[in-house]
């Protein structure tokens, strides 16, 4: 009876000997390890500068045929809500502005008073 020692020249010799799992590849390595080249799209002939312009300009196109456009009416009362909420904020701002100067002003003339300076 003899022992099967692994890593003998019967079981390299043999294509359907058991092989050791190979390891995890990482991302965006090969089968055998190394790195994979990756192509952005789809992998066809390869287009100048001018054509990917040209394509994006067709795309931008197509892309801007999709959008809601606000009508006249909407566009004219959200401008008007947009300035209204912009006075009033103004306006309120500049109210608490010359409230805490005038409180400022009056705190630092009663500690003049006070301190007798």
């Amino acid at each position: 009876m003899s022992k099967k020692v692994s890593g003998t020249m019967d079981d390299i010799e043999k294509p359907d000997a058991s092989l050791p799992s190979p390891r995890a590849a990482r991302f965006g390595e090969g089968q055998e390890g190394r790195g994979v080249r990756r192509e952005r799209g789809l992998s066809g002939p390869r287009v100048g500068p001018l054509g990917r312009l040209a394509q994006f300009l067709r795309d931008v196109r197509a892309e801007m045929k999709r959008v809601s456009w606000p009508t006249l009416n909407e566009v004219k009362n959200t401008t008007i809500i947009t300035l209204i909420a912009v006075i009033f904020f103004a306006v309120y701002l500049f109210l608490v502005d010359r409230i805490w100067t005038f409180l400022l002003t009056q705190l630092n003339q009663l500690l003049n008073w006070i301190t007798g300076a």
